[in-house]
């Protein structure tokens, strides 16, 4: 009898979380992570990058709905989006279904990521790298919000946790950066973890937002995959008003723009920023500094 052979989620010390590899699809290491494909009967296919999961084919679009359309929902018109990070292109996939979005700019540090995404998740990215709003930039993150000439009306960061190679795109330098880079009125939004086994890092991203925007705060998602409860993406923006707008105004903008969605809907993105009392304690921590 063939032994089932496991993968596990290693990113929070005394959990594992396993997925049995149906098939191994791919395994490797790139210049810059471990990379494993494999398929799993409940979640498709499953990418780890150092023994961190960072997506399945079953419930990405909960994710990419929520990290694309609330933030160019809520600023209305929005033509010009950065994505940081974000290699598999689920989520530049979801920006695109905006006809508003005149140009996408995605900057990714490991082309093999953006490869290998490609070729094994033409499912969800296919009709990206057809779509002449499109550009790929394969550079640093924080070197590109540094050194660009160009401003966002949105700025999204699809990173992996703050370990490794993701840790700078976690720092205050960073976030300065990307606020250099964004219109008058832009907004910002990030991945922020699990807070009930990672509150350290939403709050202190929520202390470097304080420090620089107007307006600092997160929403809340629920996605499988990312075990421990609520996940947070935060939220940045000198126009405080963006993140509390009607249902009735979200309603009217998500018509027009036509999107067919599976998780996202106004209501749901109203609702999403009633956080619940332990997050809301963790964002009040980063704005006090405790």
């Amino acid at each position: 009898m063939t032994e089932t052979r496991l993968y596990s989620e290693t990113l929070h010390p005394g959990i594992r979380f396993s997925f049995e590899a149906d098939r191994l699809l791919f395994e490797d290491k790139t210049e810059h992570q471990h990379l494993v494909l494999l398929e799993n009967r409940l979640f498709g296919k499953v990418l780890l990058l150092d023994g961190v999961t960072q997506v399945t084919t079953a419930d990405e679009f909960i994710y990419h709905e929520m990290m694309s359309h609330v933030p160019i929902l809520a600023h209305g018109a929005a033509t010009d989006v950065l994505i940081v990070g974000g290699g598999d292109c689920g989520l530049a996939e979801e920006v695109l279904k905006h006809a508003s979005v005149e140009r996408l700019v995605q900057v990714e540090i490991d082309a093999a990521v953006v490869e290998f995404s490609k070729q094994h998740f033409a499912e969800m990215n296919a009709p990206v790298f057809t779509d002449a709003r499109f550009e790929l930039v394969i550079a640093d993150g924080v070197d590109y919000v540094k050194t660009t000439d160009k401003r966002f009306d949105v700025v999204i960061v699809d990173s992996t946790d703050p370990i490794g190679p993701g840790a700078v795109l976690f720092t205050r330098a960073f976030y300065a950066a990307v606020k250099k880079c964004l219109k008058p009125g832009g907004v910002l939004v990030t991945q922020n973890g699990v807070p009930f086994l990672q509150a350290d890092e939403l709050t202190a991203s929520i202390g470097h937002f304080d420090a620089l925007f107007a307006d600092a705060s997160a929403y809340v998602i629920c996605v499988p995959t990312y075990i421990g409860g609520h996940m947070t993406l935060g939220w940045a923006s000198d126009d405080a008003d963006l993140r509390q707008l009607s249902v009735d105004t979200l309603r009217t903008r998500f018509d027009r723009a036509g999107l067919e969605t599976r998780y996202y809907t106004p209501e749901v993105h109203a609702a999403a920023f009633a956080l619940p009392r332990y997050i809301e304690d963790a964002v009040e921590a980063g704005k006090s500094g405790t």
